[in-house]
């Protein structure tokens, strides 16, 4: 009685006893937004908020007296800096990176209709690239992480032959590297042993019924100046296209070195995203989830403050990941200096997701998170991929809704006096009050004592505090 009772549990929890607020990781109000949104309900609701709205750490926005006119058109980040041939218009709610392997085939075919349908940008992640990224003809940002699948060499090093070929494909409108991951960040990837089937063993060129690791580092670059080197040569192999990298942020440290290698090697990534500690995954040990990487928050802002502060932002996008799922996360990510987002686990509840946690067991109950052909069979592509477009659509629409309560017309007006936040049970502060903005060039001239120590700590020759 005690087995099925713990096995029983979650559905239990979730069915019968979780508040609509309180639920982890996605509260029941925020999985509801999503699921009805996917299918074309109005999300609305009667009686008044259910959130205690004077706790402290308590976030809101602050709408105009004089709101404005919502734009007919949601604006499209340009992704593309000086050395780009082939800039790429980003829509402001874009598919995150999640695996073929770590998905099923059928997920990935309606992530991917979903994407060509709605306009918006499909990320591969890491586990290479397939015909099912490709039969929909979505757009696609291929990622590459360390075991660099799908553009390896056998003994699992960066295969550049191979790289430029698939790059060339006219579907892939830019290329990501990654460096770390929220969820696990300074552990690689992994996919279980009961996952890796014939086929997904073919598309990343490892081992068949072998539980598939990435390794925690990248074998061809190790140092901040080898890193922007190794971006501009991906770039090149593409023959121009956006090309920039992925991380989870650790330490402010680690960023200033990545600009000092940027301005001493006159070369930049098109763009960066920042994904966030609170980001999902499909298998990763709880204490990496619980207590490793620095949260969407504070990576956001800390990247977006040192290439203000050296110079450098105006030169590349910002793309934020981590829990994005409803409007207001889109809009409090642009306040806190995001070009555009990427959200995971919101397109796989769009796909009909219900939380169940069992990513890892390829026993997923709704088809997403497996390689069993049974379960598979039950994401009817067709129709999924619908409701992954109509989600995107309704998140973008609300979001540009909410930036004309703010009174602002676009992205590019949001200030981070928008955003406000209680501090204490009698204290409300504005982000612009609570945290510290730079100025552009601000760290390369007139630098403010509270980053004296982390710039004298970057060495863009070693990724260790001091080289």
């Amino acid at each position: 009685m005690r087995f099925l009772m713990e096995d029983l549990r979650p559905e239990l929890q979730q069915y019968f006893i979780e508040r609509n607020f309180d639920g982890r990781p996605y509260d029941r109000a925020r999985r509801t937004i999503i699921y009805e949104r996917a299918k074309g309900i109005h999300s609305e609701q009667a009686f008044g908020t259910e959130r205690d709205i004077d706790s402290v750490g308590y976030e809101h926005l602050a709408q105009s007296v004089a709101p404005v006119p919502v734009a007919e058109e949601p604006p499209r980040a340009l992704i593309g800096g000086p050395d780009c041939k082939h800039p790429y218009p980003m829509a402001l709610v874009n598919v995150s990176a999640m695996s073929f392997g770590a998905l099923s085939s059928n997920a990935i075919l309606a992530l991917n209709k979903g994407a060509a349908m709605g306009g918006f940008a499909h990320d591969t992640g890491e586990g290479g690239l397939t015909p099912y990224h490709l039969e929909h003809g979505g757009d696609l940002i291929w990622e590459i992480g360390s075991g660099y699948f799908g553009a390896r060499t056998p003994d699992g090093f960066f295969d550049p032959a191979q790289f430029s070929d698939k790059a060339a494909h006219p579907n892939i409108k830019c290329v990501s590297l990654k460096l770390s991951q929220g969820a696990k960040p300074g552990l690689g990837g992994v996919l279980p042993a009961a996952k890796v089937s014939e086929e997904i063993a073919g598309y990343r060129g490892v081992p068949v019924g072998q539980k598939c690791v990435s390794p925690a580092a990248h074998s061809a670059f190790s140092t901040p100046r080898e890193l922007v080197r190794f971006i501009a040569h991906m770039r090149e192999l593409t023959d121009g296209k956006p090309t920039g990298f992925k991380l989870c942020v650790g330490t402010r440290t680690d960023i200033i070195a990545i600009g000092k290698a940027m301005l001493d090697e006159g070369v930049t990534p098109d763009f960066i995203i920042v994904d966030g500690a609170e980001g999902g995954t499909g298998a990763a040990p709880l204490e990496y989830e619980d207590h490793v990487g620095m949260p969407l928050t504070d990576g956001l802002m800390t990247v977006h403050n040192v290439l203000v502060g050296m110079g450098l932002r105006d030169r590349i996008k910002l793309g934020a990941s981590g829990k994005v799922a409803g409007a207001t996360d889109v809009v409090k990510r642009l306040i806190q200096g995001a070009d555009y987002t990427n959200s995971a686990r919101a397109m796989m509840m769009a796909l009909g997701c219900i939380q169940a946690q069992r990513c890892h067991t390829n026993t997923c109950p709704t088809g997403i998170t497996t390689q069993d052909p049974k379960r598979v069979r039950a994401l009817n592509v067709p129709d999924k991929s619908v409701r992954v477009q109509r989600y995107q659509e309704g998140t973008v629409r609300t979001a540009m809704q909410m930036i004309a309560s703010l009174g602002a017309h676009s992205p590019q007006d949001l200030t981070p006096h928008m955003l406000r936040k209680r501090v204490s049970p009698s204290i409300v502060r504005s982000y612009a009050e609570i945290y510290e903005w730079l100025e552009p060039g601000q760290l390369l001239a007139d630098r403010p004592t509270s980053w004296a120590a982390d710039w004298a700590a970057a060495n863009p020759d070693s990724f260790a505090p001091g080289g």
